[in-house]
């Protein structure tokens, strides 16, 4: 017990952010545990339309994408056809969600207001992250395993093209500031930028002491990425406009989704081993909070408007649940 003691103080005295990790009450309040539908298996994406006031979740090994009301709490639909979905984004002012449907080699586009399947396009190696672009209307898709960034024109759900990466892709997301695209590349440990309009490569950022980047999240005020390394429990701070890696940050095993909420400064950033981790943006850079155990919490959304973070958590007493939490005030 007396050496179970020093370690834990040992842990939370390192500086490099392993803080102890403890309970996820301790740096966020439950807020609620609501019961989700399907199967108690795995969870993938999320995306906010908090103006809507709906988040869609993944629920990648139950085949559904699940619908929910954030202001009620409750489940709106549980829709099927999304053959082991991974990658989903609403696009609230173009009533679309867009989502990746793996086992189908596909991306599915979502009509909002009548739930129903509208497009598809493919084929598509392994699709898992998605972003939009509105100036040209084109969906981008991070193809895993085929190692390419492939194009959808989003009025037609049409395959239009396939930019070959030099390594596995993982997520991707729209730089609203340069109005590029950002893409994590495998193998390669790159940040690659893309120019959606041409839809070629611009640049390629190496990332230092990150291996397989995958997880991307921004932070648009201060332009910046953060960008998370599966293979080594890394998180690379990106500074955009300057095009240099200013920071790495230490993080839970296999880190898969992240996200930023820009009114508290506050980074989540989700491992598959079950730890989520807090940092804060203060005027030295990003610091950590805390670290905490939540099983199966690999998946992680932000809801800007109440700061609600929310879990979907595949097994809880053997059924899914969305666990959604609010952090402590600081």
């Amino acid at each position: 017990m007396r050496w179970c003691l020093v370690l834990s103080m040992l842990m939370l005295c390192l500086g490099d952010g392993r803080a102890q990790r403890t309970g996820c009450e301790q740096l966020m309040d439950l807020v609620a545990d609501v019961p989700m539908p399907g199967a108690a298996v795995r969870f993938d994406y999320q995306s906010m339309d908090a103006e809507h006031g709906r988040l869609y979740i993944a629920h990648m090994n139950d085949d559904h994408l699940v619908v929910f009301d954030t202001a009620n709490r409750k489940t709106i639909a549980n829709l099927d056809g999304f053959e082991r979905v991974h990658g989903v984004i609403a696009v609230p002012d173009s009533e679309r969600v867009f989502a990746s449907a793996t086992g189908d080699h596909q991306m599915i586009a979502l009509d909002t207001r009548t739930l129903k399947i509208v497009g598809k396009a493919g084929p598509i190696d392994y699709p898992d992250g998605l972003a939009f672009v509105p100036a040209v209307t084109r969906v981008f898709v991070s193809d895993e395993h085929g190692g390419v960034e492939a194009v959808v024109d989003a009025a037609s759900s049409r395959l239009i093209k396939n930019i070959p990466l030099g390594g596995g892709a993982g997520n991707t997301v729209f730089d609203p500031i340069s109005r590029h695209i950002l893409v994590a590349v495998h193998g390669v440990n790159e940040l690659v930028e893309i120019d959606p309009g041409k839809m070629e490569i611009i640049a390629r950022h190496k990332l230092s002491g990150v291996e397989n980047p995958h997880g991307i999240a921004l932070d648009v005020q201060r332009h910046l990425a953060f960008v998370a390394g599966e293979e080594n429990a890394s998180l690379a701070v990106f500074d955009l406009k300057e095009g240099k890696q200013l920071a790495v940050h230490h993080v839970g095993d296999d880190p898969d989704v992240l996200a930023y909420d820009a009114g508290l400064n506050l980074l989540y950033v989700s491992a598959e081993s079950g730890t989520v981790s807090v940092f804060r943006f203060a005027g030295s850079g990003l610091e950590a909070v805390g670290h905490c155990n939540m099983p199966h919490a690999h998946t992680v959304s932000v809801d800007p408007k109440t700061h609600f973070v929310y879990f979907p958590l595949d097994n809880v007493n053997s059924k899914p649940v969305l666990r959604i939490m609010k952090p402590k005030k600081q």
